[in-house]
């Protein structure tokens, strides 16, 4: 039997051993059929906390401590990663709980386990015969002084608030006046947020830009649910090359210049994942 065709029929053995070394899996709010919008998915990643045979316990998802509501009911998009593979799968979130970790008592999701995975193509990761996944893309600069960057945060955070208030969808710009004090620009695209920062996916092209600095200026565009892109400062913490000889580069959020913008942001994310959700029909 092949060595994929063998991972894929043992694709739970890869699940415990997850669980067991206290590894994570990625979500994402599955859309219907019939969704035909431009927004984009937005994918986070979570610890294992339990599991049975019916149910995935994880870690509620959220940003610097701040949790991101999903309701019961909703369907979701799971992403199985071993090494350089990936698996994807349908769920269900079944309800919240609690569960007790070494960091205390942390609210949790109960998934319904899956009943079969299907393995992604080294060449189209992000899709398998039943799902796709379509995610932001992100401007990225290295920033060369920290506290150029706070006018425009506060800036875009005004923005953002008008064009809300006003109903109104911005276009993005390059005008080098609406930028601090930044090196040359790269383009990447959200893999996924987790409990402190973003992973980015940076073609190979790029690679040369994601080892020349370590504090970066980043613009994350979120429309048309963000009505503008949304800015943020970050600091590289890893990275690995994926198969395709691409970059994977984890990044932690500092708002250590301007702590305000850090309620904000992480409050920008979360409303987009809410408003991702399709309504659950209760019965009465």
């Amino acid at each position: 039997m092949p060595a994929s065709r063998s991972r894929t029929d043992r694709w739970k053995d890869s699940l415990w051993r997850i669980y067991e070394r206290g590894g994570g899996l990625e979500f994402t709010i599955e859309r219907p059929e019939n969704d035909h919008s431009d927004s984009k998915d937005l994918i986070w990643r979570v610890h294992v906390l339990d599991l049975n045979e019916q149910e995935i316990t994880v870690e509620q998802p959220g940003a610097m401590g701040i949790p991101f509501q999903i309701q019961d009911g909703t369907p979701l998009i799971g992403i199985l990663a071993v090494g350089q593979n990936k698996w994807m799968f349908h769920t269900t979130v079944l309800g919240h709980t609690r569960m007790k970790t070494r960091n205390g008592d942390v609210p949790a999701l109960r998934v319904r386990m899956p009943e079969k995975v299907e393995r992604c193509l080294r060449r189209n990761f992000d899709r398998i015969s039943t799902a796709q996944v379509s995610m932001p893309n992100v401007e990225c600069w290295k920033l060369v002084s920290p506290h150029s960057a706070v006018p425009f945060e506060v800036a875009n955070q005004m923005q953002i608030s008008d064009l809300f208030e006003a109903g109104k969808t911005a276009d993005a710009t390059d005008d080098p006046a609406a930028l601090p004090e930044v090196g040359p620009k790269f383009n990447a695209v959200l893999s996924n947020v987790g409990g402190g920062g973003v992973g980015l996916i940076v073609d190979k092209e790029n690679r040369a830009s994601i080892d020349s600095g370590k504090v970066f200026w980043m613009r994350l565009d979120l429309r048309p649910i963000v009505p503008a892109p949304l800015v943020l400062t970050a600091r590289l913490a890893h990275t690995h090359i994926d198969s395709q000889q691409n970059t994977y580069a984890g990044f932690a959020f500092d708002f250590t210049i301007n702590p305000r913008h850090k309620s904000f942001v992480v409050g920008q994310i979360a409303q987009y994942i809410k408003s991702m959700q399709p309504p659950i029909n209760k019965a009465a």
